[in-house]
């Protein structure tokens, strides 16, 4: 298999990272995912990486507290599943830096653009985390603006669900999956599988999205060299 993109952000759900307990981190789906890392690494792709919270908090959860706290404790969250995956990536011989929106340098680098682009060049993988290091933006955001800003080639969001449908496939059994969708049809049809402002953000800069299932055989090595799997946003119809 050959790689189709040098460079991308690959954006992991937390709720995937938890598997069918739902809660936490699933050391089986961590090491299903990091041998796909490993792999995709060693195929000579930079890789970052920007993982979600919400296997443990997402800040729907304190309705009655100020978004402002309930979005904090949510990077902190990020922290964790970071320095997990870390550990994780980093028993398989693979050198990699976490690097936080918010300081906290006793564990973490603070994100620096430069630093990071350093990073690649020397090998490593990094892990973004901390959202934008702002309330009132998801890591999907994150995930969008980090993108932009390295450059890359395709932002991969891999999450728990295996695709884009046009209502909700849990609830919905004759959901319709769409295989692509430009970034306008985010926007147009109301279709909530990615945040608004990071779309925008990726259609403005011109980087494509595919977002597919984490749970699925080999879906992110497949993803990078370009098989068709989940669902393909892009500019063009």
């Amino acid at each position: 298999m050959e790689p189709k993109y040098k460079r991308i952000v690959l954006k992991i759900s937390g709720e995937a990272l938890a598997g069918d307990q739902k809660f936490g981190l699933s050391e089986e789906v961590i090491a299903k995912v990091v041998d796909q890392i490993v792999q995709v690494h060693n195929m000579g792709v930079q890789i970052a990486l920007v993982i979600g919270a919400g296997n443990f908090w997402r800040g729907r959860q304190g309705a009655k507290m100020d978004r402002s706290v309930a979005d904090h404790m949510g990077m902190l969250a990020t922290v964790m599943n970071s320095l997990a995956m870390m550990d994780a990536i980093e028993q398989r011989g693979i050198p990699v830096r976490v690097q936080t929106a918010l300081n906290m340098i006793s564990v973490a680098e603070p994100y620096v653009l430069r630093k990071a682009l350093h990073h690649f060049e020397e090998g490593r993988i990094v892990i973004m985390a901390c959202g934008t290091g702002n309330p009132y933006c998801t890591t999907d955001t994150a995930a969008a603006q980090r993108a932009c800003e390295i450059h890359a080639d395709i932002l991969l969001m891999a999450k728990n669900v295996d695709g884009i449908y046009d209502s909700d496939p849990n609830v919905n059994p004759n959901a319709k999956k769409y295989d692509h969708l430009t970034f306008g049809d985010i926007v147009n049809k109301g279709l909530k599988a990615m945040d608004i402002t990071a779309a925008t953000m990726c259609m403005e800069n011109h980087v494509p999205v595919l977002a597919f299932a984490l749970n699925e055989k080999d879906a992110v090595l497949r993803a990078v060299c370009g098989e068709k799997i989940g669902t393909l946003i892009s500019d063009d119809e």
